[in-house]
């Protein structure tokens, strides 16, 4: 056992990175609505005043892109060209191809059993779960995003009106025997009015987004930064370029456990950067939740057109209940792991995405999150007692 301090980070939904995955999965959305066999590969960047959107769509949808892009800027509550963009006046550039047919020989499934869907991509991706929150989620990136999706909370009610949509916020946890005891350090930082004052800000924020979420981990000792800067009026797209998919930490565990690199939004769930990580989280969550591990992290590895995993790895870091042989053979027999099982078992040609691109893909409560479901919990429990 140890004791150490450990950091995560969350985003709002208006941080230009995240503007970029919103836009990309809403598309992506738009095109599974319409036909969900839709192939999409799209990456979207921003800068002052415009979107670009790039990459990759087969499908038989109508999209209308530009409209789209002004309405994902509209939801976030970029409606004032002060923030860096707006969401009627903005430019709007489009570069769209259809997928490579080598990469789609490899993908589509053939009839009957002659061809297996294959995955989309090689890589390996990792799901992760620990029991140190009700989610089964790591807690500095869970005390996270409950930060973050409050700034929007409270911007968009009118609760503090002068906040802008772009915003941070940071949690430092300090660990005791490798279980969280307490917050060590809380970080917030959001875009805001020009004629607003630095003691009016941190007052507002301290108590009305960061004591109603951290209130009873927090003592004296706690440090506490708010806008630490001082000012933070320029944000958004004016004071940084944003891009598709360049907050992939912030997306999965805030840095506990390893990353295959793959990002998620704009992806079709073909893809299995992206089916696959909910896949192993889906693996990862129902072994804790059984009670077989106290944290668990699950790797699976493919090769572009084969749909059987060239690897599937669990590592309990020694909390395991059941040695990890046995652990990886249960995943095997009770899970989906190859794309189209994946696909077809979480339900994933849904319109499901674009609330996926803010506020992390794991540890939410939501019925459309079919991949974080404990369904499995009681069958691992049960056989794990015979083994």
């Amino acid at each position: 056992m140890k004791n150490y301090l450990f950091t995560s980070e969350s985003v709002t939904e208006g941080h230009p990175d995240k503007i970029c995955d919103h836009i990309s999965d809403a598309i992506l959305d738009e095109c599974l609505r319409q036909d969900p066999q839709s192939r999409v590969g799209v990456e979207t960047c921003s800068k002052t005043g415009m979107v670009l959107v790039m990459g990759e769509i087969t499908t038989h949808a109508n999209l209308d892109i530009p409209k789209i892009v002004r309405q994902s800027l509209k939801e976030i509550g970029y409606t004032k060209s002060s923030h860096g963009i707006e969401y009627e006046t903005c430019a709007v550039l489009v570069h769209l191809e259809e997928q490579s047919p080598e990469i789609s020989q490899g993908v589509t499934e053939g009839k009957g059993k002659f061809q297996e869907q294959g995955a989309g991509d090689q890589g390996m991706m990792f799901g992760y779960a620990c029991n140190e929150t009700k989610e089964l989620m790591p807690l500095p990136i869970q005390l996270a995003h409950k930060l973050t999706k409050r700034l929007a909370l409270v911007r968009k009610i009118g609760e503090i009106p002068y906040l802008g949509p772009d915003g941070k916020s940071q949690v430092t946890i300090d660990y005791e025997d490798d279980k969280p005891k307490r917050i060590e350090t809380v970080v917030v930082s959001n875009q805001h009015a020009e004629q607003i004052n630095h003691e009016t800000i941190r007052k507002d924020i301290l108590e009305k987004v960061i004591n109603p979420i951290c209130k009873d981990l927090m003592d004296e000792q706690t440090k506490i930064y708010i806008n630490p800067t001082g000012s933070f009026v320029r944000g958004g797209p004016y004071a940084d370029a944003g891009l598709t998919g360049r907050k992939i930490i912030v997306d999965t565990y805030g840095g506990v456990g390893r990353h295959g690199g793959g990002a998620f939004s704009g992806k079709d769930p073909t893809k299995v950067d992206r089916s696959a990580a909910y896949a192993a989280r889906y693996i990862a969550k129902n072994i804790v939740a059984a009670g077989l591990a106290e944290k668990c992290e699950v790797q699976l590895a493919y090769a572009i057109g084969v749909a059987e995993p060239v690897s599937v790895n669990i590592n309990t870091f020694g909390t395991g209940k059941i040695n990890e042989e046995k652990l990886s053979e249960l995943a095997r027999k009770h899970f989906p792991i190859k794309p189209h099982d994946i696909l077809d078992q979480l339900n994933l040609r849904r319109p499901i995405y674009k609330k996926t691109a803010s506020y992390g893909h794991f540890g939410r409560e939501d019925e459309d999150f079919t991949w974080e479901k404990t369904d499995k919990a009681e069958i691992l429990r049960q056989e794990a007692e015979l083994s």
